[in-house]
């Protein structure tokens, strides 16, 4: 992405991850160091220093991280002298990052930069304000760190608040970098590039061709090893107040007069200031909450794994709408659950029926035409578009839906496929804030999510029972159909 017009951001010579012994870092962010390091996107001089609780030294951290990128990068890219240079830029400190005193250590460890740090703090809500006044003791919160935040940021507007008063003691807005990972997903960036790059689309993007806009982000897998976390938090705090309100953005936002964070984001922020809130009346109407069941042998139900009762959703659907000219009157239907029939993560724009068909063969009228836009598990991008079936038919023309396709991996073959942390690392070390979410963005997201969780609360909404393995409970099917609509499954 392109950088901020003006003073170019202080090159990093070192890149600090907190909680480096954690499953994000060993899945995702070692990973992703090494792709940029194999294709010489990482500063020369760059020192990777990682700290957590875990006692070991940096030869004890170097064999972790190389059996990590053992079992999760393709063994083709393995060379080992690429390895052995990328270990050789890693050490490691064991520290508290709540305690200043240990954190002297760590800010000892990466003294001598000449240049700028990065911080990357992936921990629970509670440790960032202790963490922050660790960093400010030990004098890591200078003009030359920048400071990168992994969700959640809080469960609510007021602990976010709290966590974003406390970061900004020691670190100002614009150096501050809040990770949504979805942020950095290529199809996810293609909806700019889609939407503002090509002529065909935009003069349709709105209320009087668009009837519908859908967005599903399904999984199939269950706690796995995140019960005490996700209990704490349920699928609208986990999914929806992040990752789904920043597709939301990103599909409703008005062009930005350029690429560049200021304007990119200020057009997002308006968009999550125009979702209408749904208030205690609303919820029992325009949202749906779920907990999966066991579902035969295959898979346990939510409590069997947690291991207790519990009330927390693992399901949620939601009609919101946007409450601006460009999409008056035009629902987005949301929807995200764990152990779902499949794992997908799409947005679907829903494009308004002919006005008149004159194709009325065998009485079938054309199908809508729908713009699919598949972010995992594969990337790409379908227009369904009627086309004539092929034949020396009597009765008239015969229409058929056919997809036009873009199938990203096909039409870029050349390219490696990248992490989404990838795009992210590189840009915090570059000092590009584009693709992170500005405090107003996060706060606003808290603001409409909160109103939700106060109508379940004060109507006594519990989640309804789906089986493992299905597309969550039957009421959901309702929310799209009260409006003559259906989900795309």
């Amino acid at each position: 992405m392109s950088v901020t017009a003006g003073l170019k951001p202080t090159p990093v010579e070192r890149l600090v991850l907190f909680g480096a012994t954690g499953d994000l870092a060993r899945r995702m962010l070692a990973p992703s160091l090494f792709g940029l390091h194999t294709d010489g996107l990482l500063p020369a001089g760059l020192r990777i220093v990682a700290t957590a609780r875990t006692g070991m030294d940096s030869a004890g951290y170097r064999n972790v991280v190389g059996e990590a990128l053992g079992q999760f990068v393709d063994k083709a890219r393995l060379k080992p002298a690429q390895v052995r240079s990328f270990l050789d830029r890693l050490s490691y400190v064991p520290a508290d990052a709540s305690d200043g005193a240990q954190m002297a250590k760590v800010a000892h460890e990466i003294d001598g930069g000449s240049a700028g740090v990065a911080l990357f703090l992936s921990m629970a809500p509670s440790l960032f304000g202790p963490a922050i006044a660790g960093l400010s003791s030990c004098g890591l919160a200078t003009a030359g760190t920048r400071l990168a935040l992994e969700k959640p940021l809080g469960y609510d507007l007021q602990s976010s608040r709290r966590i974003n008063d406390a970061v900004a003691t020691a670190f100002p807005e614009d150096r501050t970098f809040r990770v949504d990972h979805y942020l950095g997903k290529e199809t996810v960036q293609n909806l700019m590039a889609l939407r503002f790059g090509n002529a065909l689309f935009e003069p349709l993007w709105n209320s009087q061709v668009i009837e519908h806009v859908q967005i599903t982000v399904a999984e199939t897998v269950g706690l796995e090893e995140r019960g005490g976390y996700y209990d704490g938090m349920g699928a609208l705090r986990d999914m929806v107040q992040n990752h789904m309100l920043q597709l939301v953005a990103l599909v409703a936002m008005e062009p930005p007069a350029h690429l560049d964070p200021t304007c990119v984001r200020d057009e997002k922020v308006k968009v999550l200031r125009s979702l209408r809130p749904i208030d205690r009346a609303g919820v029992r109407t325009h949202t749906v909450t779920g907990q999966y069941q066991a579902s035969g042998a295959a898979a346990a139900g939510y409590c069997e794994e947690l291991g207790r009762a519990s009330a927390t959703e693992t399901f949620v659907a939601i009609k919101a709408h946007v409450d601006n000219w460009r999409w008056k009157n035009v629902p987005f239907y949301l929807r995200t659950g764990k152990r779902m029939a499949s794992r997908r993560s799409e947005i679907i724009i829903q494009f308004r029926a002919v006005p008149h068909s004159i194709f009325t063969a065998n009485g079938a009228a054309p199908q809508s035409n729908k713009l699919v836009i598949q972010l995992q598990p594969e990337e790409n991008v379908s227009l369904l578009m009627m086309a004539k079936q092929p034949g020396l038919d009597r009765d008239g023309i015969h229409l058929r839906e056919v997809p036009l396709q873009i199938g990203i991996a096909n039409a870029f073959a050349e390219v490696r496929r990248r992490i989404a942390y990838e795009r992210l690392l590189l840009d915090l070390i570059d000092g590009d804030p584009t693709l992170f979410v500005r405090r107003d963005e996060v706060e606003a997201q808290w603001t409409w999510i909160d109103a939700i969780r106060d109508g379940w609360e004060a109507n006594g909404v519990t989640p309804r029972a789906y089986a493992a393995g299905s597309w969550g409970p039957s009421a959901a099917i309702g929310l799209p159909e009260r409006d003559g609509a259906s989900w795309h499954d």
